[in-house]
C-alpha cells in the first residue's frame, strides 16, 4: 500500500457545527482511530447547519420537532456527501427513515440533568423564572414547583448561558454529559436521577450510516457498546410504544439492574399538576415488559397527560 493511500480518508463524518456536536464528533473520530489503527486525518468531520441552530426563538415542538436537528444530516448521508451522521441520542426521532440505521452507539456519559442557577430544586427562589424548552423539564420542574414560572430557552450550552447571565431567567437545565464534554461541568448541579428522571437516550452518541452501506456498518461496530444501544434500545421502544411527540412530557431512567434491565418512567400533563409512574425489569433480547409498561401507562394516563400520547389520538 503506497503512503498516499494509506492516508486517505477512511470515513466522512457529518455533524451539527455547534461546539457540542464538534466535540461529540471528534471524540466519534478518537475512538475510530483507536480501534483501526488510523490516523487522524484519515477520518474528516463534515459541519452542517442544523435547522435546530437556525431558529432559536421558538420551541423545537412549534417548528418541527427533533426533525430539525436530523434533516439536514439525513439529506447529507442519503446522498453520499457523508458516510456517518454523528448524533445526540436524544435528539433523534424515535421514527427513523429505513434508509438509515444505528452503526454505533458509544458509550454513555452521565444521564442527569445538571441545575444551573441554584444548588437544588428545593433551593431555586420562590417564583424563579426556569428558562427551558423541554416539555419533560417544565412539568416536572412545576410538579416539584409549582411556584415556578417556565419561559423558552433555546440555543446551544453559551447561548443558554448567556441568557441566564443577561437574567433572562433566574436558573436553566443543562445535560451533565453535554457540560462535561465541554469542560463546563463545574457551571452546573447534576440532579441525581432518583429525584430527577432524565430524558431517553441522555448521554448517549449514536452514529448513524445508511441501510445498505455494509462497509462503513462494518467499521462502526468496532466502536459499539452494546450495553448502551441495549439501554436505548429499550428508551426509544417506550418512546414509539407511547406514541409520544416533541410536545410529550416523558421521563424515563433505563439502567442495568437484577437480572437485566431496569426501567422506570413518567408521564405529566404540561403544566405539571398530573404524573403517573410505572417500572419495568427486562431481559435485553425481550422487551416485552417495556410494551407492557408503556400499555400500562397509557391505560392509566390522566385527562390532562392522556392527549399528549396516543391515549389522546
Amino acid at each position: 500500500m503506497t503512503q498516499e493511500a494509506d492516508s486517505a480518508v477512511k470515513l466522512r463524518l457529518g455533524t451539527r457545527n455547534s461546539p457540542l456536536a464538534m466535540v461529540q464528533a471528534v471524540e466519534t473520530r478518537t475512538r475510530l482511530c483507536a480501534a483501526h489503527g488510523w490516523n487522524e486525518s484519515q477520518v474528516a468531520l463534515v459541519p452542517v447547519l442544523a435547522s435546530g441552530d437556525k431558529i432559536l426563538d421558538r420551541p423545537l415542538a412549534e417548528i418541527g420537532g427533533k426533525a430539525l436537528w436530523t434533516k439536514e444530516l439525513d439529506a447529507w448521508l442519503g446522498e453520499g456527501r457523508i458516510d456517518v451522521s454523528v448524533h445526540s441520542a436524544k435528539d433523534v426521532e424515535t421514527i427513523r427513515p429505513p434508509e438509515f440505521c444505528f452503526g454505533a452507539v458509544l458509550p454513555r456519559a452521565d444521564r442527569r440533568d445538571s441545575l444551573v442557577g441554584a444548588d437544588s430544586i428545593a433551593d431555586i427562589p420562590h417564583g424563579a423564572v426556569v428558562g427551558t424548552s423541554a416539555p419533560r423539564r417544565a412539568a416536572q420542574l412545576l410538579y416539584l414547583r409549582p411556584d415556578c414560572k417556565v419561559v423558552t430557552f433555546r440555543g446551544n450550552v453559551a447561548t443558554r448561558l448567556a441568557k441566564l447571565e443577561s437574567g433572562e431567567a433566574d436558573v436553566t437545565f443543562l445535560a451533565a454529559a453535554g457540560l462535561e464534554r465541554l469542560g463546563e461541568s463545574a457551571v452546573g448541579v447534576p440532579l441525581e436521577v432518583d429525584d430527577w428522571t432524565p430524558a431517553a437516550g441522555q448521554g448517549a452518541i449514536v452514529l448513524e450510516c445508511r441501510t445498505d452501506d455494509a462497509e462503513t456498518g462494518a467499521l462502526l461496530g468496532a466502536i459499539d457498546d452494546h450495553g448502551t444501544r441495549a439501554e436505548l434500545q429499550a428508551e426509544r421502544m417506550l418512546l414509539a410504544e407511547l406514541g409520544g411527540t416533541c410536545h410529550s412530557p416523558i421521563a424515563v431512567l433505563c439502567q442495568p439492574g437484577g437480572e437485566g434491565l431496569t426501567m422506570r418512567a413518567a408521564l405529566f400533563s404540561p403544566d405539571g399538576s398530573e404524573r403517573i409512574e410505572g417500572e419495568a425489569l427486562f431481559d435485553a433480547l425481550d422487551l416485552a415488559p417495556v410494551r407492557a409498561l408503556a400499555k400500562d401507562l397509557l391505560t392509566r394516563a390522566t385527562p390532562g397527560i392522556a392527549p399528549h400520547f396516543y391515549a389522546g389520538v
